[in-house]
């Protein structure tokens, strides 16, 4: 479980690294901070499309096996966007970086229940999905970290290494895992036909595109309209990161219990926190006091979707599980360009309203769900 758990961590920090250094790279590619946003679009939009593609056409091969290759891809696409010379370049190497996560993201998550007996189940979902909580806390933080010390191609370049360690560690520790049945493409189709799975991909669409749509652009907020130095922005990302990772793990216990209740909770977090940021987060310390909730409450969100959609259609754990992968990172991709939309357009403080209006959309579809959900 934990190199599961290393794999989701390497490919949300690799799909995340641009969020602490949207600065630096828009500067050196020459770019505006909403086009170096595409950085996040490109990849979410790729892992969109090949995660509900790549599980029917993988047919019955050994997942361990691809696994590791999924995760060699990514250091290839990390490795690249080091060296790019041009913005052109650096979103090939993000197309390859979107590939290996929607990949690695829908095998991943399906994962648990072929490994661990059915009591352990729900530890070892939240236990996978603890790599996209502790990719905030030291992924996308120690990515910051190092573009200020040395440059923003040494976090590539630190993510590509990284990915090759995790795929020698999935070879070392995981048992062969052949496919219990090749997943046929209509697959896909059926389940959105299934209201409880229809309905819990419409609010994980509607929190993390709002989510995104604020988070990507968090560094330029912190520094506009709170006032936060650049040497303090791996700080607070370190304490929003912390909080989500405990937010992962009391999500997951919840979410066991009443997926929808759970779901309700965070989403009206998120909706009320990104809101106030720009009316309370005008200091140092009040952007901290909302950074935690923030990261408690979005912690929680992947664990909690991922329990929903599992006990939706709990005999198509893979399908399910590369649908999911695939709306999530739609969402991401179309949150991050919304977000970049809002402040070229209208500045950082509009990045906040509208995530926060995306996230009370999915408290409103919550609230009058009622016995449809799960």
């Amino acid at each position: 479980m934990s190199s599961l758990a290393g794999a989701t961590f390497t490919v949300v920090t690799s799909e995340m690294l641009p969020v602490g250094l949207l600065t630096p790279i828009s500067r050196d590619l020459q770019v505006t901070e909403g086009m170096a946003g595409l950085t996040l679009t490109i990849t979410g939009l790729v892992a969109a499309v090949s995660a509900p593609l790549l599980i029917p056409a993988l047919g019955k091969l050994d997942r361990r096996a691809v696994l590791c290759a999924l995760m060699v891809l990514l250091a290839a696409g990390n490795f690249l966007a080091a060296w790019s010379p041009g913005f052109g370049v650096m979103l090939v190497a993000r197309v390859l970086v979107g590939i290996g996560m929607g990949g690695v993201w829908a095998i991943a998550a399906s994962l648990a229940v072929r490994l661990v007996p059915p009591r352990s189940i729900g530890s070892a979902t939240s236990l996978i999905f603890s790599g996209i909580a502790v990719a905030s806390v030291l992924g996308v933080p120690a990515g910051t970290y190092l573009g200020e010390l040395v440059g923003w191609r040494a976090a590539f370049v630190s993510a590509g290494g990284l990915s090759l360690v995790v795929s020698a560690a999935l070879v070392m520790s995981l048992p062969s895992l052949p496919t219990e049945g090749a997943v046929r493409p209509g697959a896909m189709l059926r389940l959105v036909s299934v209201p409880r799975v229809r309905l819990g991909l419409i609010v994980v669409a509607l929190i993390v595109i709002g989510h995104f749509t604020a988070y990507t652009y968090v560094r330029p907020v912190l520094e506009k309209v709170s006032g936060v130095s650049a040497g303090q922005i791996g700080t607070l990302l370190l304490v929003y990161g912390l909080f989500g990772v405990a937010g992962n793990f009391a999500s997951g216990a919840g979410a066991s219990r009443s997926p929808r209740v759970t779901m309700l909770v965070l989403s009206g977090t998120l909706s009320a926190t990104m809101a106030l940021v720009p009316l309370l987060g005008l200091t140092t310390l009040a952007v901290a006091a909302l950074l935690v909730v923030w990261g408690l409450a979005y912690g929680g969100v992947s664990v909690a979707a991922q329990s929903w959609m599992l006990m939706a259609a709990p005999e198509d754990r893979e399908a399910t599980s590369g649908l999911f992968a695939g709306v999530f990172n739609a969402a991401i991709a179309v949150g991050a360009l919304a977000g970049g939309l809002a402040t070229d357009a209208a500045g950082t403080t509009a990045v906040m309203w509208l995530g926060g209006v995306f996230a009370a959309g999915a408290v409103l579809v919550l609230a009058t769900a009622g016995g449809r959900s799960t």
